[in-house]
């Protein structure tokens, strides 16, 4: 059944408008008694087509749930900026396993350093590819990515958290099924980009309560680690 998302939702007057509804209208070429689903704030809105006129699709409510396919932990995923196509990929697949927003940081070994600027024009791009992920995945909400942050920024934000783990390269981390994640609700994850963190990195977010997580001897692509922790820790949250 075709997604789609909004931010706000009347129950009793449900139009979707603008891209979507041209979308539906003339690429499915859907017509009126069709399913669709609207998603708001993690709920799904079962729905049938009543009409389309021009650029709007009105829809009759069938019934709401909560997204099944949405974790019950949420999950901000801190990644080193890596190259741009790299990046895309790792929005892409942290979506479709439930992370719940992307903090692209800038570190001492960023091989791409992008300022806020540039950033910011690629940013669109990037949105686009988590909404299509989230689409694609059956997700309740389209996770948020954020603008490129220093990493000072970054431990602010891991602070606020109840439970962050930091992937680190160098042996003397615990492994992941060793971190409990018991009780916890918002929990981070910090990646590297290709050149990896520093010590000195690597010791402040000890000092901003982050959890060091070592993944084994094989040392992973910038691209990889993401998508293999989230992975672990969904698994491990029972939400895989």
């Amino acid at each position: 059944m075709p997604r789609f998302f909004t931010n706000e939702i009347d129950e009793n007057n449900i139009v979707i408008i603008g891209n979507d509804a041209h979308h539906i209208g003339y690429s499915l070429r859907m017509k009126p008694g069709e399913p669709v689903t609207v998603c708001c704030a993690g709920v799904d809105y079962n729905c049938v087509i009543s009409s389309i006129t021009g650029d709007s699709v009105y829809l009759d409510l069938v019934d709401k749930q909560p997204c099944a396919a949405e974790p019950d932990i949420e999950v901000t995923l801190f990644q080193a900026v890596p190259k741009l196509d790299k990046l895309e990929y790792i929005i892409q697949k942290s979506v479709e396993l439930g992370v719940t927003r992307i903090v692209p940081v800038l570190t001492r070994r960023c091989i791409s350093r992008p300022d806020g600027k540039d950033f910011a024009k690629k940013l669109p791009r990037l949105e686009k590819i988590a909404a299509e992920a989230a689409k694609q995945s059956g997700r309740g909400i389209v996770p948020e990515v954020m603008p490129v942050v220093p990493y000072k920024k970054a431990l602010e934000m891991m602070r606020e958290l109840d439970r962050t783990v930091f992937l680190y390269e160098e042996e003397g981390g615990r492994s992941f099924s060793e971190v409990d994640f018991s009780g916890t609700r918002r929990i981070g994850i910090v990646v590297g980009s290709e050149g990896g963190f520093d010590a000195e990195e690597a010791q402040a977010a000890a000092e901003a309560g982050a959890v060091q997580v070592w993944l084994g001897k094989r040392i992973l692509r910038c691209e990889t680690a993401p998508i293999t922790a989230l992975s672990i820790l969904m698994f491990l949250t029972n939400n895989m």
